[in-house]
């Protein structure tokens, strides 16, 4: 069975543009406005977007139906699995108690909250992003947060601002590798491009954090420790993108802005340490006057958190000690994405397809297996490529070297170290996923949707109305990554979808392709903060469920205007400066 995909079934674009974004327009109408909770939103989206596909364009109903399937098994092995493992070894730090000594630790480092959101979700985030990606920085952080004594909606909220700078390089930099083999086009430049546009947001997006949370004034008082912040991380980032390689980009960011920080609080501190009006040590302050508040009416949920507590003394050791789960975790992710690791562990547990080459010569390929019916029989047609071609669809179930899998063994180290014994381990863990279940549910239909938005070609519709905006071509194709990301979930998944699209519609309009494949990157990532998965993920690991739609509205304005930042700085190379687009840059090895 073979299908090519139908980019016009109504023959006027703009109604066929519709119709391909209603499974779009149902997730978020029940997510956001009617309030439906996520399992049934993103079940509901998901079987939109299946009807969609067969009834107006006109997908065999076993194409759709192994693509949705497909959707769901990555779903569940890629992203829910971590998730899952990362709310596990939360658990098991709270339940040793060793949660509370880290918390304080961070404490005594500062007691600010507009630091401690710096620290955390900006800095510590950009790290785990690097390591492990796909929703892990999210679901980690925002435990993290929840455990120093952070409101579940700042956690989600803050948290899902904070993860869009490093996105790009995301999971030893798996989103720039995708770029480059989609698009054709050498990596180094793609890289570099990509390191020309971020480092500017990276600088912008920690001002933003502190400024969602307070007011202009009190985003001031720290302004210093921002600015540390931001171009410790910014310029770490231009300069492992341009001159080093793709694999460390946000690790290295990540390490260097937390040590700078960290080295810059102890020779400065702020007039005033900031506290949430529910905290019990803190002064008699109003509510947060920043924008939070502000959506909220000025009205705090009714639950009471035990916020800030007193520092108590602990010894090195014992800091030491408490910090023992996220640092194993940590060294695991970053084994886990280091591609000799990965390749090892996938020969050792998962089959090899065999790829006959021109001549007949057999050799190794990718392990996994074929998606019966699916896999080469979708077609991919002009203008989205240069001429048909077959969509690949290969389940490497990889379970070994998965990330969920490295976080996993992470807390089960953990835990033993910290002297549970392999029975608690496992009631701590059938009480993780009781409370997970509906999450890894939504998570799940969230990617079948995704996927069925791509084999159906309901994405490249989506992404062709982009194209038809001409001279504006570098502001809105920006937004054709947020768009892909807003779908799928994944910078790389957009990369992937748009990457090809990208490079031929800018040939075709004069622009330089290196910057608008850079650019679907770059835009993508601050669609992260409104993509279903991910504001699902948040609230299942700060335990908001049912309050997606809450979250949504309130993030949804912060991605549209980051986005046209990013657009703008496109938009600003393609015409002003269309000579810092870098070309035959080769790294250092």
């Amino acid at each position: 069975m073979q299908w090519t995909q139908v980019y016009d079934p109504i023959g006027h674009w703009w109604l066929s543009t519709l119709i391909a974004a209603l499974p779009i327009i149902v997730l978020f109408t029940l997510l956001a406005g009617l309030r439906v909770r996520p399992h049934w939103c993103a079940i509901a989206g998901a079987g939109t977007a299946v009807l969609v596909a067969i009834l107006f364009f006109k997908m065999p109903l076993a194409l759709a139906a192994m693509s949705f399937g497909y959707g769901v098994a990555f779903g569940i092995l890629k992203i829910a699995w971590i998730v899952l493992a990362a709310v596990y070894l939360y658990d098991i730090s709270v339940e040793t108690g060793q949660f509370e000594i880290m918390k304080e630790s961070v404490a005594a480092v500062t007691a600010d909250r507009r630091l401690q959101v710096l620290l955390v979700a900006f800095c510590f985030g950009a790290f785990i992003e690097g390591a492990a990606g796909f929703g892990a920085p999210v679901a980690i952080a925002g435990a993290f947060m929840i455990g120093l004594g952070f409101r579940p909606f700042y956690a989600a909220a803050l948290n899902l601002i904070a993860n869009t700078a490093p996105v790009a390089w995301g999971a030893i930099g798996t989103p720039i590798h995708t770029l480059a083999a989609v698009a054709g086009l050498p990596e180094s430049d793609i890289n570099a491009m990509i390191g020309r546009i971020l480092p500017f947001t990276a600088v912008i997006v920690p001002f933003w954090l502190v400024r969602v949370m307070v007011s202009w004034e009190e985003t001031f008082e720290v302004f210093p420790a921002i600015l540390v912040v931001g171009f410790s991380f910014a310029l770490t980032q231009f300069f492992w993108s341009n001159y080093v390689d793709s694999n460390l980009v946000d690790i290295m960011g990540g390490v260097v802005s937390i040590v700078a920080t960290v080295a810059f609080l102890r020779v400065w501190k702020p007039k005033r340490i900031w506290r949430f009006d529910y905290d019990k040590e803190a002064a008699a302050i109003p509510p947060p006057s920043g924008q939070i508040a502000d959506d909220m009416g000025g009205k705090w949920p009714a639950e009471k958190f035990d916020g800030y507590v007193k520092v108590h003394k602990y010894s090195a050791g014992q800091v030491l000690k408490s910090w023992v789960p996220f640092a194993i975790l940590s060294v695991s992710v970053f084994l886990w994405g280091l591609p000799k690791v990965k390749l090892a562990m996938n020969k050792a547990t998962t089959p090899a397809f065999r790829v006959v080459e021109a001549g007949g010569k057999v050799r190794p390929g990718p392990p996994g297996w074929d998606v019966p019916y699916l896999h080469n029989a979708v077609y991919r047609a002009p203008p989205v490529v240069t001429k048909p071609t077959p969509e690949a669809a290969r389940y490497d179930f990889n379970w070994l070297s998965a990330t969920g899998t490295g976080c996993f063994l992470a807390a089960l180290a953990s835990g033993l170290v910290l002297g549970l014994s392999p029975m608690q381990l496992m009631r701590i863990f059938w009480r993780t996923l009781v409370r997970m279940r509906l999450a890894m549910v939504a998570i799940s239909f969230m990617l079948g949707l995704g996927y069925v938005t791509r084999y159906s070609g309901l994405d490249a519709v989506l992404g062709l109305a982009f194209t038809r905006t001409g001279w504006f071509y570098p502001f809105f194709g920006t937004f054709l990554g947020w768009l892909g990301v807003a779908l799928t979930g994944s910078d790389t998944s957009s990369n992937a979808l748009f990457g090809s699209l990208q490079r031929i519609t800018s040939q075709q309009l004069g622009i330089d392709p290196i910057l608008m494949t850079a650019a679907n990157s770059a835009g993508g990532v601050m669609g992260k903060m409104v993509d279903a998965q991910s504001i699902t993920i948040a609230t299942a690991a700060t335990e908001q469920v049912g309050n997606e739609g809450l979250i949504f509205r309130f993030v949804f304005w912060h991605s549209i205007a980051l986005g046209a930042i990013v657009g703008v700085i496109v938009m600003i190379y393609a015409y002003v400066f269309p000579y810092l687009v870098p070309h035959g840059l080769t790294f250092v090895k």
